[in-house]
């Protein structure tokens, strides 16, 4: 997808951590668009301009926005509604702006969006389903967004005119953008990234307790149960915000979570191995078939398993063929035990097709059985 010409087009990020700054690269994929940053932290905003992530510095969030033509909050849930109302209030928009967020939820943000009728402006939220192990502005890459999923949330039909406008400006970041109502996006995300969190962090509480009595099961626990939990180590303050902000959607999930574990205790205490063999193996089919392509609501480094001896020089065989090849990669780790296997060696890329080239030249270069989990 080439380039489109967006002379003299100005776009504001306000907020310039790995998301922010991600948008403002990708952007610049436009020709002749001017990208205006700012952000709280003056050591970032002075590192954006130093990396070339913006063009300009803003001493205050209404300074980069009001000569904007976009304007992309790119702050957490809470911050943004403080925005768009002190930016409703005071600051003097651009006729025919367009604001958009980049928040997690929905639809605490666009109960918001009408503040800005009377303003000649629009907002239509945005979520970037989008992430990386790594986090802050110096994280921030050009590519981060392509193949991953994008829903906009326009506030009605009159303004999907506008979304279509947003849309358009956003299709140079290789993203798969989708429009959905804001309770829509909220409702999907609880189940496939909120609720999967607090159920990661209720499994490492249930470990936590169940050291006190066996304290081996925290190191059994290095191996599979860590890479299943993985999510559980997210920043705090964060799920914290979302939890609350997406309340009522996880109370749902957690009614139905708690009625689909009677039903699996029901099977377990029933002891009939024909329908224990059917929920594992309707489970299994049904995660088999979800997709490998693109990037969903939780954060994937598209992980590939090697399944390699344990002799010296293993690892660095490995990682030797793939940067001969000039394939990058994110991390590489060793899972030491698992309950089936033992010896695999996972080797995170950024983007699937990073994961599909690894496969294809670690598959043609050793002998290893090369799978994806």
């Amino acid at each position: 997808m080439g380039s489109v010409e967006y002379m003299e087009t100005k776009l504001a990020v306000i907020g310039l951590g790995l998301i922010g700054g991600s948008m403002a690269l990708a952007l610049q994929r436009h020709e002749g668009v001017e990208v205006a940053g700012y952000d709280s932290d003056e050591r970032t905003l002075r590192e954006a301009l130093h990396l070339g992530i913006i063009h300009s510095t803003a001493e205050t969030a209404r300074q980069a926005a009001e000569p904007a033509d976009y304007i992309f909050f790119a702050t957490p849930v809470n911050e943004t509604i403080r925005l768009m109302k002190q930016a409703s209030a005071e600051w003097s928009l651009k006729p025919g702006v367009i604001l958009t967020d980049t928040g997690s939820t929905k639809t605490s943000i666009m109960e918001h969006a009408g503040l800005f009728r009377e303003k000649d402006a629009v907002f239509v939220g945005g979520h970037p389903m989008a992430g990386s192990h790594k986090s802050g502005v110096r994280a921030a890459k050009e590519h981060l967004f392509e193949n991953a999923y994008y829903l906009l949330t326009p506030a009605s039909g009159k303004d999907e005119a506008h979304a279509r406008r947003l849309e358009n400006f956003l299709k140079v970041t290789k993203a798969k953008l989708a429009v959905v109502t804001a309770a829509e996006h909220d409702a999907m995300t609880a189940v496939v990234s909120h609720f999967p969190h607090l159920v990661a962090a209720s499994l490492v509480r249930r470990l936590e307790d169940e050291s006190v009595e066996h304290p081996f099961a925290r190191e059994l626990a290095a191996g599979g149960f860590r890479d299943l939990t993985r999510i559980a180590s997210s920043n705090p303050d964060m799920w914290r915000d979302i939890t609350l902000q997406n309340r009522d959607e996880l109370l749902d999930q957690l009614d139905l979570w708690q009625q689909e574990m009677e039903a699996v205790r029901a099977i377990v205490e029933a002891g009939d191995p024909d329908e224990i063999r059917r929920f594992y193996d309707g489970a299994r089919a049904y995660r088999d078939a979800l997709p490998l392509k693109s990037q969903g609501a939780l954060f994937s480094s598209f992980d590939l398993n090697v399944d390699i001896p344990d002799n010296p020089g293993a690892i660095s065989e490995i990682t030797g063929i793939l940067a001969k090849a000039g394939i990058s990669i994110t991390n590489v780790r060793i899972v030491e035990s698992r309950a089936d296997v033992f010896g695999i060696l996972v080797v995170s890329f950024q983007t699937a097709d990073d994961r599909e080239l690894g496969r294809v030249c670690l598959a043609e270069n050793t002998s290893y059985e090369i799978y994806i989990s």
